[in-house]
C-alpha cells in the first residue's frame, strides 16, 4: 500500500471510530481511487452508506467487492455476510463458491459458511461444511445447537434429537435446544424432559428470551403429557415474556397497513410491469398466509410435482422493492417505502427479483417462494410480476391465531405473544387480503388449510389447475418429498398430511375466551 493511500485509509478508520460518517466516506474514495480492488474499503464504505440512508450505492460496492475477491476464506466470508444483510443472494452464491472454501482449515469459519448456505436455503451444503468444521475439532454448545438444526432441516430426526442432547449437557442453560428437543417428537411419561427444564429455570435470566424458550419448550412436553392446566400456565408465562421484551403496537402496525393499501389501489395495481410472459427463466409461484396457516404443507404438494422446486422462505422480493426505493431496511416495508411507491421501475424490480432468485428452481419451470408473510406485499409482487402465481392459505382464525401463540418466533412475529394483539393483527391481515382481492379480482387464489388436509386430492386439483401446471396424482404423498425442510414444521410435515391441527385450541377453550370475543369483534368490524 502506498504512503498517501495507507495515510487515506488511517484517515478513514479514524474518521469511522469517531463516528464521522462524511469524513470516513471521503477516505474511502481516495482508498478506492488509488485502488479499486481494495475489498475491505468497498466492505466499510457500503457499511457507511447503508448508515446514511444509500442502500443502491451500498450494493454496488459490495458487488464489486465480491468481484475482487482474494484466496482469504476470511474475507470471502466478510464480503458475503454483507452481500447478504442486503439481498444480493445471487452475488452471495457466488462467493460461496470460491476455491479458498474448500481449501479452508478453520472449523470457526466453516461453520459461518455453513449458516450463510443455511441463509440460502441451502441446507444439504450447510449441513456438509458443519461437518467439516467439526472434524477439524471445532466444537462449542452453540455449533451442536445450529448441526442439530440443519440434521433436522435435512430429514434426519434421530441424529438431530442426539445433537440436541449433547449440546444440552454442555450447558449452562440452552432454552432454543430444549424448545427444538421438544419439538421433535411427541413426548411420554418414560420419555421427557421436563426434569432437565424444570431444573435449568431458575438459572436462566429472568425475561430473557432463554427464559421465554425454556418455558415454551415446558408447554409443549406437559401438553403431550396431558397436563394441560400447568401447559397453559407454562405457554401463558411465555408469552408473557416475548410480548414484554417487544412490545408491539397494533395500531402503528394498522396504520402502516392502511397506508400500504391507500397507495395500492386498483388503478395503481393494473398499471402492471411491462415483462414479457414468454421471458426465459423460472415461474415464481408465492405462497403467502399467516404463518402457521399450512403454507408447509402447501410447498411440499407442490414440490412433489415434477415441474416445481421449493425455494424456501425468500425475502428477496422486499430487498429488490428496497433497492429500488433506495431505503435501507430490515422489515418487508415501512412508511418511506411506501411514499417512493409511485416512482419506482416495477418492472425492474420483477427483473432484479427474477434475477436474484432464478438459479434456485434447478432447471425446473418453476419454483416455490414459501414466505408467509409476504402477503402484506401480494399487490406489489403482482404489480412487478405479473407472471407470477399466488397462493394465499386460509386457516379458521382460533386454529391459526392459537397455532401462532404456542409458536416462539423470536422477534419476527411481535404480535404473537399477546392474545389482544394477536386478535388485531389477525383484523388487519384479514381487511388487507380483502382489500388485494378487490383491488386485483381473480389474482389470488385462496386455499382452504381445512380442505387441503381433510380433502387433499380435491385441493390439489385445484391448486395445480390455477398454476397451469398438469395433474400429477403423487403430489399429496408428501413422502415422497425428500427435500430439506426448514420451518418450525419441518419434524412434522415428513409424516404426511393429516388434520391432527384443526381445533387443537378446544382443549384451552375457557383460557382462550379472550382471544375468541376479540376475533369476534375484529371480525364484525372486518365485515362492514
Amino acid at each position: 500500500m502506498n504512503t498517501a493511500r495507507l495515510d487515506a485509509w488511517q484517515r478513514a478508520q479514524s474518521a469511522l471510530a469517531q463516528r464521522n460518517l462524511p469524513e470516513a466516506e471521503r477516505q474511502f474514495e481516495a482508498v478506492l481511487q488509488a485502488d479499486p480492488g481494495h475489498v475491505q474499503a468497498r466492505v466499510l464504505i457500503a457499511g457507511v452508506l447503508l448508515a446514511t440512508g444509500r442502500l443502491r450505492q451500498a450494493c454496488a460496492h459490495l458487488v464489486h467487492a465480491a468481484n475482487s475477491l482474494p484466496n482469504d476464506a476470511v474475507t470471502v466470508c466478510r464480503v458475503a455476510q454483507a452481500l447478504l444483510r442486503v439481498g444480493e443472494s445471487a452475488a452471495v452464491r457466488d462467493c460461496l463458491s470460491h476455491p479458498a472454501i474448500a481449501q479452508c482449515r478453520d472449523g470457526a469459519a466453516l461453520a459461518t459458511f455453513a449458516h450463510l448456505h443455511q441463509s440460502l436455503g441451502e441446507h444439504a451444503k450447510a449441513l456438509d461444511l458443519m461437518d467439516r468444521a467439526r472434524a477439524l475439532g471445532y466444537d462449542n454448545a452453540d455449533f451442536r445447537y445450529f448441526r442439530s438444526i440443519q440434521l433436522q432441516f435435512n430429514g434426519l430426526l434421530t441424529e438431530a434429537e442426539q445433537e440436541l442432547e449433547s449440546c444440552l449437557r454442555l450447558g449452562p442453560t440452552f432454552g432454543r435446544a430444549s424448545l427444538t428437543l421438544a419439538r421433535l417428537r411427541k413426548q411420554t411419561p418414560q420419555t421427557h424432559h421436563l426434569d432437565y427444564i424444570n431444573k435449568q429455570l431458575p438459572r436462566v435470566q429472568a425475561g430473557s428470551e432463554d427464559h421465554a424458550a425454556f418455558e415454551f419448550a415446558r408447554y409443549k412436553e406437559l401438553e403431550d403429557l396431558g397436563e394441560f392446566d400447568q401447559a397453559w400456565t407454562a405457554l401463558e408465562r411465555a408469552n408473557a415474556i416475548m410480548h414484554q421484551r417487544l412490545k408491539h403496537d397494533p395500531l402503528k402496525e394498522k396504520a402502516l397497513y392502511d397506508s400500504l393499501a391507500t397507495a395500492c389501489d386498483a388503478a395503481f395495481l393494473q398499471q402492471s410491469a411491462t415483462v414479457a410472459s414468454d421471458a426465459e427463466g423460472p415461474t415464481p409461484i408465492f405462497v403467502i398466509g399467516l404463518p402457521r396457516s399450512g403454507t408447509t404443507v402447501l410447498d411440499r404438494i407442490l414440490g412433489n410435482h415434477s415441474q416445481v422446486v421449493s425455494a424456501g422462505e425468500l425475502g428477496d422480493f422486499a430487498h429488490q422493492l428496497r433497492w429500488s426505493a433506495d431505503v435501507p431496511g430490515q422489515t418487508l416495508v415501512d412508511a418511506a417505502v411506501i411514499d417512493r411507491l409511485p416512482k419506482l421501475d416495477f418492472a425492474e424490480i420483477g427483473r432484479r427479483y427474477l434475477a436474484q432468485t432464478g438459479w434456485r428452481a434447478m432447471g425446473h419451470a418453476y419454483f416455490v417462494d414459501k414466505l408467509p408473510a409476504n402477503f402484506m406485499i401480494a399487490g406489489l409482487i403482482a404489480k412487478a410480476l405479473p407472471q407470477a402465481i399466488i397462493l394465499h392459505l386460509s386457516r379458521d382464525p382460533m386454529d391459526v391465531c392459537f397455532s401462532n401463540y404456542r409458536a416462539l418466533f423470536g422477534s419476527s412475529y411481535p404480535y404473537s405473544y399477546n392474545l389482544q394483539t394477536l386478535a388485531a393483527h389477525y383484523g388487519t391481515y384479514r381487511r388487507l387480503m380483502a382489500h388485494w382481492h378487490a383491488a386485483m379480482s381473480g389474482r389470488i387464489l385462496d386455499v382452504d388449510y381445512q380442505a387441503l388436509v381433510t380433502a387433499p386430492e380435491d385441493s390439489a386439483r385445484k391448486i395445480l389447475a390455477f398454476c397451469g401446471l398438469a395433474q400429477e396424482d403423487h403430489c399429496i404423498d408428501l413422502s415422497r418429498n425428500k427435500a430439506p425442510v426448514s420451518t418450525l414444521s419441518s419434524a412434522q410435515v415428513r409424516e404426511g398430511i393429516h388434520a391432527r391441527g384443526i381445533a387443537e385450541w378446544k382443549r384451552y377453550e375457557r383460557q382462550l375466551q379472550p382471544l375468541r370475543e376479540a376475533l369476534d369483534t375484529v371480525l364484525a368490524t372486518t365485515a362492514q
